[in-house]
């Protein structure tokens, strides 16, 4: 069994503050350790469920996070940037099933560090017109390539907006938003091990013929500044249903590179900080 692991940074237990998650910040040192551990737990599970082959992505950011030597000796890590799918590099066809560490809620939603991939410079996205983040976007990219997203580790609002997408995730909430950068923790101790046993039970029930979505679909993104909007216009198939608004229409995962064009010309454009 194959196994893709994604591992983000916000929804990590006991994180809560962009000095948990930014290089630089005061306890980002201690963040990156508690990352390895939730990404372990979710390791150790994916080994008791007999996975033969775990691959983890390190989606955070610089996405230099975890450190080589911390990760379980049974997972590969795919480390550095830039990467043609960013926060799903390596995911093919020929995985089994896909597992999201440390994920949180889209840009919006009132979550711990809630935010759409780029902090403020993204104010809103949707997939074929519906409210779409990190976690949405991941899970239909995967599912396109016949590959389930099974389990998925976070706050309790990106557990809810998890299963809101699709019902049949299993979600383990490590902490429980009281507000954007508050948050009642749950022991670290007993996270790791609900992440372990989740992962288990999840990879356990993979389904042999996992639904596959309908191609093509159709992604908006709406920007906080009308200059990004207007540059993305030079890309072939990008339209702007408005001033701060681009679209295209295409085929996951393809579309979900495509983003990934888009978000390094939005940074080239900018210099924001994601949490201020």
């Amino acid at each position: 069994m194959r196994i893709h692991i994604s591992a983000d940074m916000e929804g990590i237990t006991g994180l809560v503050g962009a000095d948990d998650v930014q290089p630089g910040g005061r306890d980002y040192e201690r963040g990156r350790s508690m990352m390895a551990e939730d990404v372990n737990a979710a390791v150790r599970g994916a080994v008791a469920a007999g996975a033969t082959d775990i691959v983890v992505n390190d989606a955070h950011g610089p996405m230099r996070n975890l450190l080589p030597e911390a990760l379980h000796p049974a997972a590969r890590l795919i480390r550095g940037r830039p990467k043609q799918m960013g926060m799903l590099e390596g995911l093919t066809r020929e995985h089994d099933a896909m597992i999201c560490v440390g994920y949180h809620a889209r840009a919006g939603a009132l979550g711990v560090l809630s935010h759409s991939f780029m902090g403020h410079e993204i104010e809103d996205m949707w997939l074929d017109g519906r409210p779409v983040g990190e976690i949405g976007l991941a899970q239909a990219t995967a599912a396109t390539l016949g590959v389930p997203l099974v389990a998925l580790t976070g706050d309790d609002a990106a557990c809810a907006e998890a299963t809101a997408w699709d019902d049949s995730i299993t979600t383990v909430p490590v902490k429980y938003a009281h507000d954007r950068f508050a948050a009642e923790l749950r022991p670290a101790a007993e996270a790791r091990q609900a992440i372990e046993e989740a992962v288990t039970a999840a990879l356990s029930a993979v389904p042999e013929a996992p639904l596959v979505p309908a191609n093509p679909r159709t992604l908006t993104v709406r920007w906080q500044s009308a200059s990004v909007a207007s540059t993305l216009l030079g890309i072939p198939g990008v339209t702007t249903p408005d001033s701060r608004t681009a679209e295209a229409h295409g085929e996951l995962p393809a579309l979900y590179r495509l983003f990934g064009v888009w978000m390094r010309v939005a940074a080239s454009l900018g210099n924001q900080p994601p949490y201020c």
